[in-house]
């Protein structure tokens, strides 16, 4: 086109550097991914059930499950996904989970939302104490 000018060299090989990693941020919020799923398909033992102290909670990373100890001593289980856009919860701060994707908050001891974007709570899960460990599972 007159008087327009064309894409310097330069102009071109920062734009297909970037395309790359535009596409892996897009990825990692996806929640698509293979690795641990959202919700565990069978009992799973996560640890000893003297780690969680009453009115406190537990993050088990690698199984995506959280487990809270209310004061009364019963033990509640959710996912740890996020269930705005699918991404593994890493954060637990007190009884908050703090998702690293978009910010959302939840409450670790009822599963609520406690900060947007996500509007949905995040999933129960079935728990249990057995021979001293704590074992989560799918909800019954």
């Amino acid at each position: 086109m007159p008087g327009r000018p064309s894409a310097s060299r330069r102009t071109v090989l920062r734009g297909a550097a970037l395309t790359p990693v535009a596409g892996l941020a897009l990825t990692a919020c996806s929640g698509g991914g293979a690795g641990a799923p959202a919700t565990p398909t069978a009992p799973v033992e996560l640890g000893p059930e003297r780690e969680i102290a009453k009115g406190g909670a537990q993050l088990y990373r690698d199984q995506n499950v959280v487990v809270s100890r209310a004061e009364n001593g019963e033990l509640k289980a959710f996912s740890s996904i996020c269930t705005h856009a699918g991404c593994p919860i890493d954060k637990l701060q007190g009884t908050t989970l703090i998702c690293p994707c978009h910010g959302s908050e939840f409450d670790a001891t009822t599963g609520k939302v406690l900060h947007v974007p996500a509007t949905e709570p995040l999933h129960a899960l079935s728990v249990e104490a057995k021979n001293g460990k704590i074992v989560a599972g799918p909800a019954a």
